[in-house]
């Protein structure tokens, strides 16, 4: 399993879908999205760290690594993630979860354009499907139960997910620091996430405010267990698969949120939203299907 990419893909996309249930379910306990963002963060890089610990790996600290892990950390954890808790009260876990499907088209944008590569015809055709069902969604404004739909700031917003996603995918290729194992950069990017995440708390709270957080234990420690074995299979998939197809967990986790906000949390969303991602889904396979005929 460990060397294919399939089954690390189905596993990591919906390792990341549980998220949404799980972070609209802290923010219904009053647990702020950074505080939630920091301790999953903080939380998952222990037990990764734990884990390198028990199979005698190390954690390399040095000035490149140390680069690696806070700039990884940033741009496609801390940053997504804190977005992403902050956007679900506004537009819903399910219809929050649909813009991590727009991260695999952008990505295969970036990834082209530095390798200096135009997409085939059949993938640029699916770029252009999937934003064609990226704006549907956009204008259905995802029927969230509210009189005035999902409030446009918040729709702005939830666009920067996919994008801050897109360049962490290209960007852990290029820098992969060689030599080193996947889990250690896994619990090195967990615990960068975590410091600038801690960072950001002091300079706009001027305090780390835990205890609400602390006050759910088995919510939070399910939080951790579910992050801390995402990134376990996260970064085998980007050494096996690739930036572009390691960005298609976004399909999956979308397939996931959409469900579970759908059938767990009672979220109700517009015939629009659902057109916009059956959209979205075949511009996904069209992307796919000419990733696969390019390699990676």
């Amino acid at each position: 399993m460990l060397n294919r990419p399939l089954p690390l893909l189905l596993t990591t996309g919906s390792l990341l879908g549980l998220n949404f249930p799980l972070g609209k379910l802290a923010g219904a306990a009053g647990i702020s999205p950074l505080v939630w963002s920091l301790l999953m963060s903080a939380g998952a890089g222990l037990v990764l760290a734990l884990a390198l610990w028990a199979l005698r790996d190390r954690l390399p600290w040095d000035r490149r690594h140390l680069r690696y892990y806070l700039v990884t950390g940033a741009v496609s954890n801390a940053l997504p993630n804190l977005l992403v808790f902050s956007a679900m009260p506004h537009l819903g876990a399910g219809f929050t979860s649909i813009f991590l499907a727009f991260s695999p088209i952008l990505t295969l944008l970036l990834h082209s354009m530095l390798q200096r590569r135009r997409p085939g015809a059949l993938g640029a055709a699916g770029i252009a499907l999937g934003f064609v069902g990226a704006l549907v969604i956009v204008l259905s404004k995802g029927g969230v139960d509210s009189p005035g739909g999902a409030p446009a700031l918040w729709l702005a917003l939830a666009f920067l997910i996919p994008l801050l996603l897109a360049c962490g995918n290209v960007y852990r290729t290029l820098a992969w620091p060689a030599g080193t194992s996947g889990l250690a950069l896994a619990a090195g990017t967990n615990l960068g996430a975590a410091a600038v995440l801690a960072v950001l708390s002091l300079l706009w709270t001027g305090s780390l405010p835990v205890a609400t957080a602390l006050a759910v234990p088995g919510l939070l420690l399910a939080q951790i267990a579910v992050t801390a074995a995402m990134f376990a299979v996260f970064f085998r998939l980007q050494r096996v698969g690739g930036p572009v197809y390691l960005s298609q967990i976004g399909y999956v986790a979308a397939a996931v949120g959409l469900g579970t906000g759908t059938f767990v949390l009672g979220e109700h969303y517009g015939v629009l939203t659902w057109l916009g991602a059956v959209v979205v889904a075949v511009g996904v396979l069209m992307t796919t299907r000419e990733q696969q005929a390019a390699g990676k």
